[in-house]
């Protein structure tokens, strides 16, 4: 089992970016943010879910949260530059992404989108998110995982 890599796997391998695999038990469905991070045993301030939004001008950007924290659509708009923006349907993020919900991670998207991490990520040694496969998350030091996906931090969860 160990052995099994994912794409994000591979693309932060060939990168030289050192991260710590994490498995979970997902027979029971439960594929949350705040389920995975129990599952884990981790802290869910730490654990961190990936949410693909659509803008008023029709661009989509993906936006990287605590799993407890709620998205602010206003805070993240403002942050990209966007009049608004709305979450996009479950049915269409395999269309977008070429993930599933559950394993949409911010690395290896179909096609690079301007992605935005909550400021929080900031202050956090290490932050975990979907390795791109249900049942399969990667833990990595915040300034690592940004870098890879060229995104900005910024504000935008509810307070």
């Amino acid at each position: 089992m160990s052995e099994f890599k994912t794409n994000v796997m591979r693309i932060l391998d060939k990168a030289k970016i050192t991260y710590k695999a994490h498995t979970y038990d997902h027979s029971d469905g439960a594929i949350d943010g705040a389920a995975v991070a129990e599952k884990m045993g981790q802290n869910p301030e730490q654990v961190f879910k990936t949410l693909v939004t659509k803008g008023a001008g029709r661009d989509y950007y993906v936006f990287v949260v605590p799993v407890l924290k709620e998205l602010d659509l206003k805070r993240a708009a403002k942050s990209v530059g966007e009049k608004h923006v709305e979450m996009i349907h479950v049915k269409d993020i395999n269309k977008v992404t070429g993930y599933i919900r559950g394993g949409c991670s911010p690395i290896g998207m179909k096609k690079q989108f301007v992605t935005v991490f909550d400021k929080s990520a900031e202050n956090i040694e290490t932050i975990i998110v979907s390795a791109g496969k249900i049942g399969y998350q990667i833990e990595l030091a915040p300034k690592d995982l940004i870098e890879i996906v060229g995104a900005k931090t910024a504000e935008i969860t509810a307070d």
